[in-house]
């Protein structure tokens, strides 16, 4: 008798076949996981300033939003879905995320807003957060 192997083609896991022996074989096969996608970021930090790099592909740069409150940095981008459908097609798989992403955090010091950059090249937006100058106290002398 012919030994029968599910295979999908789609498929980004290992290629070890005892990985799959009872995958499908108590439940429904599951072509993939569909998870809402994180932003991924790198933050730097020197004497005066922070910076910041989020990837971001697929956005246009219309539509990602920064704001600074504090020390508390937000990060929003909505991805749009194109709904082009032509005549005789169909859709076999799609793993594009459509939706909004958002991802904040919190800096040891207070942004000067009024100083900040964000650029956007290539799929990764960069902030330059300039650290806020604190008083220093002065101390006087009595007399």
């Amino acid at each position: 008798m012919a030994n029968l192997t599910r295979i999908d083609p789609f498929s980004v896991s290992g290629f070890d076949p005892l990985d799959d022996v009872f995958k499908g074989f108590f439940r429904p096969v599951n072509l993939g996981n569909v998870t809402q996608p994180q932003l991924k970021m790198d933050v730097q930090e020197d004497d005066r300033s922070y910076t910041a790099h989020a990837e971001i592909p697929g956005v246009d740069k219309e539509n990602i939003h920064v704001t600074i409150d504090g020390n508390q940095v937000a990060i929003s981008a909505e991805v749009r879905r194109e709904n082009e459908v032509k005549e005789g097609a169909r859709s076999l798989r799609s793993e594009r995320y459509y939706g909004k992403v958002s991802r904040s955090f919190v800096l040891e010091n207070e942004i000067d807003e009024t100083k900040a950059e964000a650029n956007y090249k290539d799929g990764v937006l960069q902030l330059v957060l300039p650290k806020k100058v604190v008083a220093v106290a002065k101390k006087l002398t009595i007399k």
